[in-house]
C-alpha cells in the first residue's frame, strides 16, 4: 500500500476543530488533517471568504467541512461554535487552539487594551475552547494541541504581553494535561519562525542568524509535529518545541 493511501486513512472517522483556519498556518493545519482523513470544522473571525475557500478545499480532497464565526475573546461565541460542532457532526476528535495575535508595543507603548488583546486571544480563548470542546472530546478519548510560541521561553522585549500570553499557554498545556487525564491528552508545540510563500525575506533573516539548523520552520513542520501528538497515545503535557535549535 502507498504510503500516502495510509496516511489518508489515520484520521478516517474524526472530526477536528482548527481555530484560526482561515489563513496561514492555522489554513495548512486544516488542509493537512483533511488529507489524513478527518472532517474539519473551519473556524475564523474577520475572513469569512478565506475560510469558505478552506471549505471548498477539504471538500474537494472527499471530507466533510464546515466554518463558523467567532471572536473567540466572547465566551458566548466560543459556547456557540462548539455547540454547532455537536449538532453538525456529533463529535469532536481533535481540537487545535492555533488563533493567535501577535500584537508589537514597546514597553512604554503598552496600554491595558493591547495587553487585555494579547491575552483574551491568545490565552484566555485556549483555556474556554478547551473547557467548550471536553464533553465532545471524552466521548473518543480525543486530544487537544496548542500552538504555544517560542516567545514564551525567550522573552521578546517588543512583544511583552504576547510572550507572557504564550508561556502561559505551555503552562496551559501542563495544567490540562493532568486536569483531563487519562480521557483526553493534551500537548502543545511552540514554533519558532514559521515562513510561508510570499513572506519578506528580512522576515527570517534574524532568525536563521540566530538558529543552528539556519533556516526558518515551514508549515510542513508543523504539521508533521501535529500528526506525531497525534498519533502519540503516550506522550501527554508535552511543549515540543520546534525553533530549529533557535532557544538552544
Amino acid at each position: 500500500m502507498p504510503a500516502s493511501d495510509s496516511n489518508n486513512r489515520k484520521l478516517t472517522g474524526k472530526v477536528a476543530m482548527v481555530t484560526g483556519a482561515a489563513k496561514r498556518l492555522g489554513r495548512a493545519i486544516a488542509l493537512h488533517l483533511a488529507r489524513e482523513g478527518a472532517d474539519v470544522v473551519v473556524h475564523f473571525n474577520r475572513s469569512p471568504a478565506d475560510a469558505q475557500e478552506v471549505v471548498a478545499q477539504i471538500t474537494n480532497l472527499g471530507r466533510r467541512a464546515i466554518c463558523l464565526p467567532a471572536d473567540l475573546a466572547k465566551k458566548s461565541d466560543i459556547d456557540k461554535i462548539f455547540a454547532s460542532t455537536n449538532k453538525e457532526f456529533g463529535r469532536l476528535d481533535i481540537l487545535v487552539n492555533n488563533a493567535s495575535n501577535f500584537i508589537h508595543a514597546d514597553f512604554p507603548s503598552i496600554t491595558e487594551e493591547i495587553w487585555d488583546a494579547a491575552l483574551d486571544v491568545n490565552l484566555r480563548a485556549p483555556f474556554f475552547c478547551s473547557q467548550a470542546a471536553v464533553p465532545l472530546l471524552k466521548k473518543n478519548n480525543g486530544v487537544i494541541i496548542n500552538l504555544s510560541d517560542v516567545a514564551g521561553f525567550l522573552g521578546w522585549t517588543g512583544y511583552i504581553p504576547h510572550s507572557v500570553s504564550k508561556a502561559g499557554v505551555s503552562m496551559l498545556t501542563r495544567a490540562l494535561a493532568k486536569a483531563l487525564a487519562p480521557e483526553i491528552r493534551v500537548n502543545a508545540i511552540a514554533p519558532g519562525t514559521i515562513t510561508m510563500p510570499g513572506d519578506p525575506p528580512d522576515l527570517a533573516a534574524d532568525f536563521i542568524k540566530r538558529a543552528p539548523l539556519q533556516r526558518t520552520g515551514t508549515t510542513e513542520d508543523v504539521t508533521d509535529a501535529i500528526s506525531f501528538l497525534i498519533n502519540s497515545p503516550f506522550i501527554t503535557g508535552e511543549v515540543l518545541v520546534l525553533d530549529g535549535g533557535r532557544t538552544l
